[in-house]
């Protein structure tokens, strides 16, 4: 149990400059407290304690401001960046060393039996408030862009962004691989500056054509 302690406030260390020291995160991250309760919760979850592990869930939200399902199943080194409106959801699978930021929700998408939350395979980030929603799976070391709001599956090694999520790299292709979760590029920005240049030139046309009427006009009378 302190091995797997250790474990997840190292990963703490590797994934947060501002952290110090063992004691500082030991008792001041809630990130790290939120996935220690959440595996109480799922232990009493296993044994079909249900209520048991529902009341630690949500005595766990009440002070972390993260909610994790006691049913949802969650791999080794988990990092939770201040994590406050974080929503992990009861059949949700998330592998190990996946990293997910503020506000992120890992939901269903309607009132469906079954399988009806994401799985996170290895090594996943997930940005500030995207949402990620249904039976899906974001595949492994891929990253889903912040505010980007997915619906189907994300294939090993890619980045998706925008609403809906769209694949804009794939296998290492177009950007660098060691991308920073706020550099992620946006396809529906890049959509809009091309309609605007577009807009610009054909302003530009109907000017000339004001212009050319106009001369002409002078020209008759």
């Amino acid at each position: 149990m302190f091995k797997r302690m250790k474990e997840d406030m190292d990963v703490v260390f590797e994934q947060d400059p501002a952290a110090r020291t063992y004691f500082e995160v030991f008792l001041t991250y809630s990130g790290v407290h939120a996935v220690w309760n959440h595996r109480i919760a799922h232990a009493f979850y296993k044994k079909k304690l249900f209520f048991i592990a529902r009341v630690i869930s949500q005595v766990s939200r009440f002070f972390t401001g993260i909610e994790i399902h006691p049913g949802a199943v969650i791999g080794r080194r988990l990092f939770i960046d201040h994590g406050m409106g974080v929503v992990i959801g009861e059949t949700c699978e998330i592998g190990d060393n996946v990293t997910i930021f503020q506000g992120v929700t890992l939901g269903g998408t309607g009132k469906e039996k079954g399988k009806r939350h994401p799985t996170v395979k290895d090594n996943a980030l997930i940005s500030t408030g995207a949402k990620v929603l249904g039976a899906i799976t974001i595949g492994e070391s891929s990253k889903v862009g912040g505010g980007a709001v997915v619906i189907k599956d994300v294939p090993d090694h890619s980045t998706v962004v925008g609403i809906p999520g769209r694949v804009v790299v794939q296998n290492g292709e177009r950007v660098r691989t060691d991308l920073d979760h706020h550099k992620i590029p946006d396809p529906v920005a890049d959509r809009c500056k091309e309609l605007q240049q577009e807009i610009d030139r054909l302003k530009i046309e109907i000017d000339r054509m004001k212009e050319g009427k106009a001369d002409y006009v002078n020209k008759s009378l």
